[in-house]
């Protein structure tokens, strides 16, 4: 293969992106070829009765590095897209920990000693169990349900209801009792153990698509590559010095794509047998996304506010995150009763249960939207085998959150499957 052949991205995703951009950083050429006409993948902006929204609501975190240097690198500066706050954990009425700005570790010490609504006995178990797996450098001896490992850790009470459970349920989209102790081990680890900042919210101020996925395509476009929209891969094929994707030659092809659309592209190449067997697999689990739009004067008290259900989970204050204002947006991750409700009915439930958490009368809404992603992500389970960014064919290579072990499926773990498998490209001479 020649050093400096062109590379084909198939995935304008924020994994296919990061790669992408890297490549193209370092003078590669490159050309991403993707099926939807927008980049962005399951984090992008869409159209919604003529608003522009994103296709669900993402929450990014101080801890996410790599996105925030991705970022710059396509010259998408964080400070002026993303307003960072400390870490707010309030459920109105029931508990509230906020996380002062102190360097760390005082900043978690301080929170949890100041958390409303639970007991100084949880409160210091908390904390010893927090310190317990710094001890263990946040190993665990083998991997376990969220649920069992806080069990067996006698975190229970008010903050397994309102801080371990919520924490893990967003971030690895699923259910403490089915979810991988091991991977959300690793997620407090870089953020309430992390350093200082790693907590923090990082709150967008505009779409997710002028956040990250357009400059990048603008910016891979100003280095020379390309950005092909409305492109879906039919025919991936290899030949002697590399690869043709749909006819045309390249040195090295990416598959940057979710886990479940991996078959279509490799089933016809007995090489990749194991890795289809592996992600066959692998489960799933939804995402939801209720906007519900009131009059201009309604606001939450901070942009980030818990729900105690028996449906909601958090609601985001778009107006507040560079949006329309009185627009909320209430999110459901993992599945749950929501995920049987039609628009109608789970309005009428968020409405009562945003209104029972707020202080003042709430008007009724004047317009409300779902977008519902039934297989949003893969189930983060225990022990779940995740491939890496080099396949059984030379030349051939996969990103995406899925390949990124050491996290859920998130930006961050999307970003950095896609810098992974860039740099796997890079080395190679």
């Amino acid at each position: 293969m020649a050093a400096g052949g062109r590379i084909a991205v198939v995935g304008a995703g924020w994994a296919g992106l990061a790669c992408a951009a890297e490549l193209a950083a370092a003078g590669r050429p490159v050309v991403v070829l993707e099926a939807s006409r927008q980049p962005g993948g399951r984090a992008r902006s869409v159209e919604l009765d003529g608003r522009r929204l994103d296709n669900g609501q993402h929450l990014l975190v101080g801890a996410y590095t790599e996105t925030l240097r991705l970022m710059r690198l396509v010259g998408a500066d964080p400070a002026c897209l993303l307003a960072r706050l400390p870490l707010c954990i309030d459920y109105p009425g029931r508990f509230r920990l906020q996380l002062p700005d102190w360097p760390a570790p005082l900043h978690l010490a301080a929170g949890l000693l100041r958390a409303e609504g639970v007991g100084l006995r949880e409160k210091l178990a908390a904390a010893a169990f927090m310190q317990e797996l710094k001890r263990r450098r946040f190993r665990l001896e083998s991997d376990a349900t969220v649920a069992a490992w806080l069990d067996a850790h006698g975190q229970r009470g008010a903050l397994r209801r309102f801080l371990w459970e919520p924490l893990c349920l967003a971030a690895l989209n699923t259910p403490p009792a089915q979810a991988s102790a091991q991977i959300f081990a690793n997620v407090l680890r870089d953020s309430l153990g992390g350093p200082s900042g790693a907590t923090d919210l990082l709150l967008q101020r505009a779409d997710l698509g002028r956040v990250f996925p357009e400059q990048a395509a603008r910016r891979i476009a100003e280095l020379g590559g390309e950005v092909r929209t409305s492109h879906r891969v039919r025919d991936l094929q290899p030949q002697d010095d590399g690869w043709r994707v749909d006819g045309e030659c390249f040195d090295h092809v990416v598959l940057a794509v979710a886990p479940q659309h991996l078959a279509p592209l490799l089933a016809a190449r007995p090489a990749h047998a194991a890795l289809l067997r592996q992600v066959d697999g692998y489960a799933y689990e939804p995402i939801g996304t209720l906007y519900l739009s009131y009059p201009a004067e309604v606001r939450l008290p901070f942009p980030m506010l818990g729900l105690a259900g028996p449906v909601g989970q958090w609601v985001f204050d778009r107006g507040a995150q560079g949006g329309p204002a009185g627009l909320l947006a209430c999110v459901f991750s993992g599945g749950g009763e929501w995920e049987g409700l039609d628009d109608d009915a789970l309005a009428a439930a968020l409405h009562a249960e945003i209104a029972a958490a707020l202080a003042d009368p709430l008007p009724p809404p004047h317009w409300r939207r779902s977008v519902r992603e039934r297989r949003a992500t893969f189930s983060c389970r225990p022990d779940l085998p995740r491939p890496t960014a080099a396949t059984a064919e030379r030349g051939l290579w996969l990103a995406g959150d899925h390949t990124c072990a050491d996290y859920p499926a998130t930006i961050e773990g999307a970003v950095r499957s896609g810098v992974a498998a860039a740099r796997a490209i890079l080395s190679q001479r």
